[in-house]
């Protein structure tokens, strides 16, 4: 195995299931590598909202002119998405060296795709001589495996219903796996403005030190510009951030919270504040492409991820007709993230994913026939998600919307795929 490519393929077959929660294993073996950060390390947990809070996080430290790793998944186009150094993807032929450190010392233990791979990420971080580093959690938190890295400062984003068969069927089961994130004595972060009480009660139990939206943190605002306040600073007069989106606000509180909490050791200006989210990146967040028809790109896939993506449609104003291209893996509340959307959409171009965790697009089309109640709508189903863009451009007037949503695969097919080629073709500068 010499390249990138050739370790992912190797990850793949090792072990039986996608998904396994659980620390033993994975901590083993980074114990086996004397994997450890000696810097200070934000952990960021939640059902939405983590990819933007680590985005902004990395885009104000770096204004502020520290050397920053981050981890993030899934990712959309490419692996090497999931690892940014100083602001630049990881290259392949850096990680590789660190997958063959993984192999070594896992000997005869069995890991995950995410587990190994996570593993190679970290060791290439512990490695490139950074200041901070920003970690997302995957699924839920407790027995996640970023969770083996003890974090100077969590942060907790929105908690909704998602992967219930591995969380708990409820927001207080999903919120107590999430807060095992936390540490006693240690800052934690909750921006969501209602959190479960076992979230709170869990704070309470180990001594975290809790940041509460609304209690020790807030926001205002008005339409042309928004302001933060916290414990002990304040900041006025700031331009909204570059990322789109009702919910961003509250994303840029809980990162901001975290900031402050962490002042004493890894400063940032107000100007740094004021740069890194007028200039802060993340594609297939609320993402508009240029052009006509305009092309919306969303990675809304659960239902509260789906009822922000239409309050955030709402809010562009008046479109003839609205194209959409939906994509989702057979585990999701598809029904439910359709009725979120169904107001807004005139014309649906299901879409299979290449992954066995999908559903087809056979079956999205009859969930959306069960729940339908619009006479004036139309739906198609396609092969993959380029093939259904190409479908919705091909009878989109250049008034019209398009909206690509749903899975990573949806829209990472759509931006890997569609756009370069069909923007040239199709979508008028």
């Amino acid at each position: 195995m010499k390249t990138l490519q050739d370790w992912l393929a190797h990850c793949e077959q090792l072990h039986p299931r996608a998904i396994e929660l659980g620390l033993e294993r994975v901590r083993e073996v980074a114990r086996r590598m004397a994997l450890r950060f000696d810097i200070p390390v934000i952990t960021v947990a939640g059902t939405n909202g983590k990819g933007s809070t680590c985005a902004m996080l990395e885009a104000i430290l770096q204004q502020a002119g520290w050397r920053t790793g981050v981890y993030t998944s899934p990712h959309l186009v490419n692996f090497e998405e999931r690892c940014r150094i100083r602001g630049e993807n990881a290259r392949a032929e850096d990680l590789v060296p660190h997958f063959e450190r993984v192999e070594q010392a896992r000997g005869e233990i069995s890991l995950s795709y995410f587990e190994f791979t996570m593993l190679a990420i970290f060791s290439l971080m512990a490695q490139s001589g950074l200041d901070v580093v920003v970690l997302e959690v995957g699924v839920g938190g407790r027995l996640d495996s970023v969770n083996i890295i003890d974090p100077d400062c969590a942060i907790i984003t929105s908690i909704d219903l998602d992967h219930t068969e591995l969380l708990g069927p409820d927001r207080e089961h999903i919120g107590l796996e999430k807060a095992g994130i936390m540490r006693a004595g240690r800052p934690v972060i909750v921006s969501d403005p209602v959190p479960p009480q076992s979230v709170l009660d869990h704070a309470a139990r180990i001594g975290a030190d809790l940041w509460r939206f609304g209690v020790d943190f807030n926001y205002s605002g008005d339409p042309q510009q928004w302001a933060w306040a916290g414990r002990g600073r304040r900041y006025a007069g700031l331009a909204y951030p570059a990322l789109r989106g009702a919910n961003q606000l509250m994303n840029a509180s809980g990162a901001l919270a975290a900031l402050e909490a962490l002042r004493g050791r890894i400063p940032v200006t107000a100007q740094a504040v004021r740069n890194g989210l007028a200039l802060v990146e993340l594609p297939g967040r609320f993402q508009i492409v240029p052009g006509q028809p305009t092309l919306v790109l969303d990675v809304a896939h659960n239902p509260h991820a789906a009822a922000a993506l239409a309050a955030n449609l709402d809010a562009m104003g008046f479109f003839p007709t609205t194209h959409a291209v939906f994509g989702a893996m057979a585990d999701k509340d598809v029904g439910l993230m359709l009725a979120r959307l169904r107001p807004m959409v005139d014309r649906w171009y299901f879409t299979d994913l290449p992954t066995p965790r999908a559903a087809s697009a056979a079956s999205l089309q009859a969930a959306w026939q069960a729940g339908e109640t619009r006479r004036d709508t139309a739906a198609s189903i396609h092969a993959d998600p380029v093939q259904a863009l190409n479908a919705a451009i091909a009878v989109a007037d250049p008034a019209d919307r398009i909206l690509v949503f749903g899975s990573f695969y949806t829209v990472g097919g759509v931006l890997r795929d569609g756009i370069p080629r069909l923007h040239a073709k199709h979508l008028s500068p």
